[in-house]
């Protein structure tokens, strides 16, 4: 668990992952199980064009070659439409897809939505990360109360290297 967690998740390491069928900023269908036979990375964030959550994707962008070298496939999802993420991805060269969970059917499944946000606003994605590992299997969970915080980089990308096989272990 990490230790900006403040409260756990309902999904917890070993459960099954909720499968999920999101457009992506590209207007592509993506679902979490054509993703088996590889280590998946979400990444949910709050809102797009935010301070935390820009800081939180570039760093990710700029990361991408160490998930990549994990075999790991790295998305963002927020409840943003799929219009806002496109201009967002664009604004900051964003080099994996955004998934926009605009009816927060994921966010939901996941346990990782403020009812009541900033602003009045209700049902906005909170900031969290979880490792689906190849056969769909939560390998890491963390979900943040507080949406200053970022994810555990260093916790996520060593679970990732526990999902590498023997012979291939960075």
């Amino acid at each position: 668990m990490s230790q900006h967690q403040t409260e756990p998740s309902a999904l917890q390491v070993g459960d099954p992952a909720p499968d999920f069928a999101l457009y992506s900023s590209d207007k592509e269908l993506t679902r979490l199980s054509d993703m088996l036979g590889h280590p998946v990375v979400l990444l949910f964030f709050p809102l797009a064009f935010t301070s935390t959550c820009t800081r939180e994707l570039c760093a990710t962008r700029d990361d991408l070659s160490t998930y990549k070298d994990l075999d790991a496939k790295v998305f963002g999802i927020s409840v943003d439409s799929l219009h806002s993420l496109n201009r967002y991805k664009q604004d900051h060269q964003l080099n994996f897809p955004l998934l926009s969970d605009f009816n927060k059917d994921t966010v939901r499944a996941y346990h990782a939505v403020y009812e009541e946000f900033g602003y009045g606003m209700r049902g906005v994605g909170k900031r969290a990360a979880f490792v689906i590992d190849q056969e769909g299997m939560i390998r890491y969970a963390e979900v943040l109360e507080n949406a200053g915080l970022l994810p555990d980089f260093e916790g996520i990308q060593n679970t990732l290297r526990t999902l590498q096989p023997a012979s291939t272990k960075k």
